[in-house]
């Protein structure tokens, strides 16, 4: 249940809070803005008109635009094989999700690069055959798949359970198919955790840089990725570049933090019930 603070030490609990908040997440935020307009707007829009930034943008969204509906599909499979069956093997599914997690990306794309490098049995098959995954950007989307593959059924699966499969049974013995199933009872059902989950990939998808960058092999105007141009902007002392680089994640974040909030309102609104 919830109060009003009461005391001084309450207060000043909370003063704490936002004090940490501040200083941990808004100002560093707000140097970012800060830095990419210090030389002006006019030196931030000729860096958004940076060819290498152009080809960055597009290669992250095109990343972030194929990984999400992927690790989508993905998870509401798992989940739904994981909540509604019950097999041998299944425990250790369930762990094998957790795979990415507890990988550092970088160890995940080394691993990449060693099975399907060009020194590899199957990376040289692939070359033979004119096919290259590494240091290209379908190498960047594996990575990134494997990177956010957990996040979409780690979601689903507690909460498909708790809510159990009475629904499903009984339209099935009133003969509905599996696919009437899953669109009128288990989609609607799951659908503000599987939005939630399709918003924390993207975000994840967006922002992935160790593993990148094992596979892409930070190729110029080629493979680079927004975070990665961060980095060769930097390096080279392009400040403002990188900053403005870095602003656009930033940006990518916060309208991602929006949607969320938005996501979670109209779920609270669902659950109480339009006020009379």
């Amino acid at each position: 249940m919830r109060k009003t603070p009461s005391n001084w030490r309450q207060w000043a609990l909370i003063a704490i809070g936002v004090a940490g908040a501040t200083m941990l997440l808004v100002l560093p935020l707000a140097l970012i803005f800060q830095q990419a307009l210090s030389a002006g707007w006019h030196a931030l829009f000729d860096n958004l008109r940076d060819e290498e930034m152009r080809h960055a943008i597009g290669l992250t969204l095109l990343a972030a635009v194929l990984t999400v509906p992927i690790n989508v599909v993905f998870g509401i499979l798992l989940a739904w094989c994981v909540t509604r069956y019950d097999f041998r093997g299944k425990q250790i599914l369930t762990t094998l999700v957790d795979i990415p997690y507890a990988t550092s990306p970088v160890v995940a794309g080394l691993c990449y690069l060693v099975v399907y490098g060009m020194e590899s049995v199957v990376g040289g098959w692939l070359g033979q055959h004119d096919i290259q995954l590494m240091f290209a950007w379908p190498g960047i989307v594996m990575v990134t798949i494997f990177v956010t593959s957990p996040f979409v059924a780690r979601i689903l699966i507690p909460l498909m359970q708790a809510q159990g499969s009475d629904e499903e049974y009984a339209a099935l013995t009133l003969g509905a198919s599996g696919w009437q199933i899953f669109r009128r009872i288990t989609l609607p059902n799951i659908k503000w955790a599987l939005l939630y989950g399709t918003i924390i990939t993207n975000a994840r998808a967006v922002g992935e840089f160790g593993a990148v960058s094992v596979v892409s092999g930070a190729i110029r105007g080629k493979t680079v990725t927004l975070p990665l141009l961060i980095e060769q902007l930097n390096d080279d002392y392009k400040t403002v570049g990188a900053f403005t680089a870095a602003a656009l994640l930033a940006c990518m974040a916060l309208l991602t933090m929006v949607v969320k909030t938005a996501m979670e309102w109209g779920q609270r609104v669902t659950v109480r019930g339009p006020a009379h």
